[in-house]
């Protein structure tokens, strides 16, 4: 884990993820379509995969980053990782051992490997408050603090939403609280293991 590249994106997990559902529909219309023209058995073949297909894409990939991410909070804890601060992002899980001088990383297109890696391997940390436009129409619909780790940029959102808000809104300023926060943790983790 420690001397591994960070790869975000398992992209065989999410070919498989996204096109192995499509595939057994297609077979199933397929064989619906050539030995079951009509009846019962038709609308099993027809409507039971893609039912399944749906439910997998909504909840499956979820399902599977929330127990590997489980399993890597107890790996942690059993290995003597102290979670000084961790932060649960839509895609990814940040945690650092500011005493140790380790993070680790684990994310939401590559749930089978998690990294636990020294903190000198960052090399740089910022926090973005997504602002754009001018004067009283500046705002942001996202603010998220980011890191370059073996030259791989990790963004973490701390606040995201489907319409721009104000940058004096509370949900801006709780997000650039929470991103300036995690980015001082990481600063301070890197500066220590130097």
């Amino acid at each position: 884990m420690e001397s591994s590249k960070v790869k975000k994106i398992n992209y065989l997990y999410l070919i498989g993820y996204i096109i192995v559902p499509i595939v057994i529909c297609a077979i199933c219309f397929e064989a619906s379509y050539l030995f079951f023209p009509e009846g019962i058995m038709a609308v099993v073949l027809l409507m039971g995969p893609s039912i399944l297909s749906f439910v997998w894409w909504v909840f499956g990939g979820k399902f599977i980053y929330n127990s590997k991410r489980k399993e890597l909070e107890k790996k942690l804890d059993e290995d003597g990782f102290k979670r000084m601060q961790t932060f649960y992002g839509t895609g990814n899980m940040v945690s650092v051992d500011s005493e140790n001088c380790k993070i680790a990383i684990l994310f939401f297109w590559n749930p089978f490997e998690s990294y636990i890696l020294p903190t000198s391997r960052i090399s740089k940390v910022w926090t973005d408050d997504g602002k754009s436009g001018a004067g009283f129409m500046a705002g942001s619909s996202r603010v998220s603090f980011l890191f370059i780790i073996d030259e791989i940029k990790v963004r973490v959102n701390t606040f995201t939403s489907n319409q721009r808000w104000r940058m004096d809104s509370d949900y801006i300023l709780e997000g650039i609280s929470k991103a300036d926060m995690m980015v001082e943790v990481l600063e301070k983790a890197k500066s220590m293991a130097k």
